[in-house]
């Protein structure tokens, strides 16, 4: 069988798009208890799309919950200092969007050391051992170095899709070099400082000529005759920042071994809640179009679960 015919495994980045809901959707909905609703309302939106679209038999949807504990941190303490933390009205927030998740009987991963993204390369090589592609659902380029023949990421809010070939086109260079890539040139999402000197042309061009960080530090006295402006101080700025490139990379690479409890591969979409769902749309505030949507994405008979409690 070819990749491309493998059946697809999708992979939820959630955290980015309760995030964007966040940000985006009016804080005019609220819980039973008074607190605002506005991002789960905006997440189950995004993620009724997905189900009604796509109509996935695999999936699984990860959450960020490593912040302060994650491994990264430990390696680099600045990593991701730059983000403030997330209100309590954003944690409830996110408790329910998980909530949402598995009464819907979809597979849900989190974990407090390892990040969405290491979730996500973690179930994306268990699901390709058991004969599955990948559907990555995020727009975060961490997660291009994941791609492999046959996978897909898709920017959900752009509409856009692309395979490993597509990772090239958007930043000039493969899959695999993504971590090296981003050592060199930085990240400033992740608070990545990269090689001072170093834009995302240069390292592209440094990864075009070398082919990876470790041939590009070992043959480091070659770079000054490269045709790149400045490469006499590219070349310095590398040896005194060889280290820290190293260890940038190690930050950038997601890791594909993290520990997945609960759920295991393929990953199949279980049966949803009859009963909790109708209660966690009432808690919600849910109005009648997305209960129906909600019922009838999970194969539930929207008349039969208590319209009349939630009209």
């Amino acid at each position: 069988m070819s990749p491309a015919a493998r059946p697809p495994l999708y992979l939820l980045d959630a955290s980015l798009y309760v995030f964007r809901a966040w940000h985006s959707m009016p804080d005019e909905s609220h819980d039973a208890d008074g607190w605002p609703t506005n991002a789960v309302h905006g997440f189950a939106r995004f993620l009724l799309d997905v189900l009604e679209d796509e109509r996935p038999r695999h999936v699984v949807v990860a959450f960020d919950e490593a912040h302060d504990n994650c491994f990264r941190t430990a390696l680099f303490p600045a990593y991701k200092a730059n983000r403030p933390p997330a209100p309590d009205t954003l944690k409830r927030q996110f408790a329910y969007c998980r909530t949402l998740c598995m009464v819907l009987g979809l597979p849900v991963l989190t974990h407090p050391r390892y990040e969405a993204d290491d979730l996500i390369g973690t179930a994306l090589a268990q699901g390709r051992a058991v004969g599955h592609r990948g559907v990555i659902v995020s727009a975060d380029k961490d997660l291009s170095q994941l791609l492999g023949p046959g996978d897909e990421q898709w920017d959900f809010a752009r509409g856009l899709r692309w395979g490993p070939d597509g990772v090239h086109a958007r930043h000039g260079v493969y899959p695999e070099q993504v971590p090296d890539f981003l050592a060199l040139c930085g990240d400033a999402s992740d608070n990545i400082p990269g090689v001072p000197g170093v834009g995302a042309r240069t390292a592209a061009a440094l990864l075009a000529h070398f082919g990876s960080l470790d041939a590009l530090l070992g043959r480091v006295d070659e770079v000054p005759f490269l045709r790149l402006r400045g490469a006499t101080g590219i070349a310095a700025r590398l040896r005194e920042h060889r280290e820290q490139a190293l260890l940038y990379r190690r930050l950038a690479t997601v890791a594909c071994d993290a520990p997945l409890t609960g759920t295991k591969a393929p990953f199949a979409r279980g049966q949803a809640d009859a009963g909790a769902l109708p209660e966690l749309c009432w808690a919600l505030g849910f109005g009648p179009m997305t209960r129906r949507r909600l019922h009838e994405a999970s194969g539930l008979p929207f008349a039969a679960a208590g319209t009349e409690v939630l009209a």
